[in-house]
């Protein structure tokens, strides 16, 4: 075994430890897959990233993501813990202020002009009709009223999430998340609006995650995945704020912003709050 660097950080509020939890092992070089999925597993928590060497000489380092059980091509928090991560550790980027993270998914553009405020520009999403079958099995699981529903889609941008808009985010907040679990019911994604002059203008839930929790405190590769599905159908004009995690405790903030062409930036603030090193 050897001496890496070790950090824990907590991303997506503004809030220390009311964000969503990731591990990040910054000296991965020579871990085996066995090694780093094993590692994940005992850290017990939805992601543990291992920082690499990049494959492509665009990127400024790589990342492979994993959850307790398997790997992921992306996932939100983990880009944006890792790249602070990566910051906090010496890393200086080839471009001033922005951070090219190689993953699964390719290159991932990080703007870090707005410290401790990150925001990854969101990866191309796949977007297409929710299987009926599968749409009607999580409406009885869930017992979401018909009339609460106003649209429904299977997005993909690494990820697959079954997406439900609601019309009120008090509909969003008042699903039973025990209802649905992993592998039965994949990865399933709500949004609603809240009043005019809140705080936030939505709220999310990502419910049955695979990491054994029935659900996620905060999902930037959700809230990515619905803001280009927003952007297909015109309906991204402004920026906007998402709370998410307040269901199980957290304060999840995420903000999303419509850039140049067809690029949207999912951002969150990053807090370190463990540091150290780790036998693996």
């Amino acid at each position: 075994m050897n001496s890496r660097r070790f950090i824990q950080c907590d991303v997506f509020s503004p809030i220390p430890y009311q964000g969503n939890g990731l591990a990040v092992v910054v000296d991965a070089e020579g871990l085996t897959d066995e090694q780093m999925q094993r590692f994940a597993a005992w850290t017990n928590l939805a992601e543990t990233t291992f920082l690499l060497p990049p494959t492509d000489p665009t990127a400024d380092y790589r990342v492979r993501i994993f959850t307790p059980s398997r790997e992921m091509l992306f996932a939100g928090h983990p880009t944006l813990g890792s790249c602070a991560s990566w910051l906090h550790c010496g890393g200086i980027p080839k471009i001033k202020d922005l951070v090219k993270q190689e993953c699964g998914v390719g290159i991932v553009e990080v703007d870090v002009s707005q410290q401790p405020t990150l925001s990854f520009a969101a990866p191309p999403t796949t977007i297409k009709d929710m299987d009926s079958a599968h749409r009607d099995d999580i409406i009885r699981a869930l017992n979401i009223p018909t009339d609460a529903i106003v649209h429904t889609a299977e997005l993909c941008n690494g990820p697959t999430w079954q997406l439900f808009e609601l019309k009120h985010a008090e509909q969003v907040l008042a699903l039973d998340s025990s209802c649905v679990r992993w592998p039965t019911f994949k990865a399933i994604g709500l949004i609603a609006p809240h009043p005019p002059d809140s705080e936030c203008d939505y709220e999310v839930r990502m419910l049955a995650p695979s990491s054994g929790m029935s659900e996620d405190p905060i999902t930037g590769s959700l809230n990515a995945a619905i803001a280009k599905w927003l952007m297909h159908n015109n309906r991204l004009q402004k920026p906007y704020l998402v709370a998410q995690g307040t269901q199980i405790g957290r304060s999840g903030r995420v903000s999303v912003t419509p850039g140049s062409r067809e690029t949207v930036w999912i951002g969150g603030e990053v807090h370190i709050l463990i540091e150290g090193s780790v036998q693996i």
